[in-house]
């Protein structure tokens, strides 16, 4: 599974000695909306649907296959379930319980790296299949045009912030005193003026971000409604991480918001090299990383359930 491509030898044997195989029949489901259990799954065989119950039926947010993840959420922050994962033929799922997985992280930190990067892995590519969904979601509405955003660029010329405020971001995330200096030595300051659009959606991705001051809007053009926002991120928040796993362009437009915003950005080589699994990998940011990404999947889940919902159950969930 691509997921797991990165663990060596040593650290799969220790998380497959503690995983459970099941088989289950096709319509059970597997989670349930409102749990408070915090286990994460892996569908080996089959498919399965995370659904949300609504006013017009089942609405589904996802369907996995093969190699999939599901779960990792609640593993992450551990909140209840938002949701129902059903299987929609039979399946053969593994397991992750998370009291054992969390015994395991806590005594081996070569596994912990190697799962929490598994983990903002599959995360990130479900908030850009989800940013993706958007679109599909609102295609039986007439077409409008974006290019009145398109027209403003990213910011040039000269800014700079001292790096006394670089390591005192960083340090506020509790990143070690190695990682601190790394980031503030390498990360590049980027000032935008009010509404100043720092990517589009459809760039290439070359860097991360992470605001250190005012507030950024990350939001995607929607046929027919246009700008729809999709989070609002504040000081230590990341972004942009989406473009430098899978190599995509970015999905969906970020920008400075109302009173501006100063952002760090961070060369995709440099963020490779920090979170690369077979060198020396931040398990700290990794863990930071995985928390903000889980939020922004959760928010823009429940807002495509509310527009499902305040469009009768007219529109298509275009999984």
């Amino acid at each position: 599974m691509a997921l797991f491509a990165h663990f060596r030898p040593a650290e799969l044997a220790a998380l497959s000695a503690i995983a459970d195989e099941r088989s289950v029949a096709a319509g059970r489901t597997v989670i349930h909306k409102g749990d408070t259990s915090f286990d994460a799954f892996v569908v080996d065989r089959g498919l399965v649907e995370i659904q949300r119950q609504t006013p017009y039926g089942q609405f589904t947010l996802a369907q996995l296959g093969h190699g999939h993840l599901f779960g990792e959420a609640s593993f992450i922050d551990s909140v209840t379930r938002s949701g129902d994962a059903v299987t929609r033929t039979e399946a053969a799922l593994i397991a992750l319980p998370s009291y054992e997985v969390r015994a395991l992280i806590e005594r081996d930190q070569k596994v912990s790296v190697a799962l929490y990067w598994t983990f903002w892995k599959s995360l990130s590519l479900k908030l850009r299949r989800t940013n993706d969904q958007l679109g599909r979601f609102f295609a039986h509405l007439p077409r409008g045009d974006n290019a009145a955003a398109k027209a403003q660029r990213p910011p040039t010329g000269e800014f700079r912030v001292d790096i006394r405020e670089k390591r005192e971001l960083f340090a506020e995330q509790r990143l070690s005193p190695l990682e601190i200096n790394f980031l503030s030595s390498l990360s590049r300051e980027r000032k935008l003026k009010p509404g100043q659009v720092l990517f589009h959606e459809g760039d290439p991705g070359d860097a991360m971000y992470v605001v250190l001051g005012g507030r950024v809007l990350i939001s995607k053009f929607i046929p027919g409604a246009g700008e729809e926002a999709l989070a609002f991120l504040e000081r230590g928040d990341y972004f942009g991480e989406m473009a430098l796993i899978d190599q995509a362009p970015r999905s969906a437009q970020a920008r400075a918001h109302d009173e501006g915003a100063v952002v760090l950005a961070i060369p995709g080589e440099v963020v490779n090299g920090l979170l690369d699994v077979h060198k020396v990998s931040s398990l700290p940011l990794l863990k930071i990383l995985c928390a903000l990404v889980t939020k922004r999947l959760r928010e823009l889940d429940d807002k495509i359930v509310g527009w499902y919902i305040l469009s009768g159950g007219e529109a298509a969930s275009s999984i």
